[in-house]
């Protein structure tokens, strides 16, 4: 069994990741309508990623003979203007991901759930590098994103992503 606070802050998780993947599907959808699919792509497997994030805490939860809650997911509000608005709110939102995190790391240490913790490295990890991607992401914009030459380029190689599932054995 779990800490009840551990098992309640991975079940909320759950949700936050469901967010993440419906937040990330509204900045898809933007990019689309505005013609730039390669920067669409981009967070259509962010999508992907947050969605199988969520499924891992489920399965997670469930290999530890806790129920599961699923709660609604809210609908984004986040009011996108202009081409680096996406970029700029999803580094804000990974942010604070990384926080929830922590957070929850922090609760299985208090506990001694060493278990929970060892769970959760990959997920630490895992924030670190999406930090990174969305501050690189921001970096690459600031720098090509005014000439349409080097923008077409940049949606170009976001395009390119594929989606891979993460590797993480539970």
């Amino acid at each position: 069994m779990l800490d009840k606070k551990v098992a309640e802050l991975l079940n909320a998780q759950i949700n936050k990741e469901f967010y993440s993947a419906y937040l990330y599907l509204d900045f898809s959808n933007f990019y689309y309508d505005h013609g730039l699919d390669g920067f669409g792509n981009w967070y259509k497997v962010q999508t992907q990623e947050e969605r199988d994030h969520a499924l891992l805490f489920i399965q997670y939860l469930q290999n530890n003979g806790e129920k599961i809650t699923l709660e609604a997911v809210d609908k984004p509000g986040i009011a996108l203007v202009n081409t680096k608005d996406p970029l700029v709110e999803g580094l804000k939102h990974e942010q604070y991901v990384t926080s929830l995190i922590h957070t929850i790391y922090e609760a299985a240490h208090l506990a001694k759930d060493f278990r929970t913790m060892q769970f959760l490295d990959w997920f630490v990890k895992e924030q670190g590098e999406e930090e990174t991607n969305a501050e690189g992401l921001i970096k690459k914009y600031e720098l090509f994103g005014d000439d349409p030459k080097s923008l077409y380029m940049l949606d170009s190689e976001l395009g390119s992503r594929v989606y891979s599932a993460p590797s993480l054995v539970l």
